[in-house]
């Protein structure tokens, strides 16, 4: 669960974290597995929401 103190990254930032590209990260977003917010047109996804699909991909694997 994302909480208000969550720090906002960048697609770059979360791209480097999961170590993928760019269109995957994009792809989580549209289909609701990443959460995201756009704050004046720049997308930006809160590190609770980064932890939270780790933590969902982790569980799925076991």
């Amino acid at each position: 669960m994302t909480t208000a103190t969550s720090e906002l990254l960048t697609v770059p930032q979360v791209m480097a974290r999961l170590k993928v590209g760019r269109t995957k990260v994009y792809d989580l977003i549209r289909t609701h597995r990443l959460v995201s917010i756009k704050v004046d047109g720049c997308r930006r996804i809160p590190d609770d929401a980064v932890r939270d699909f780790i933590i969902g991909q982790i569980g799925e694997a076991a």
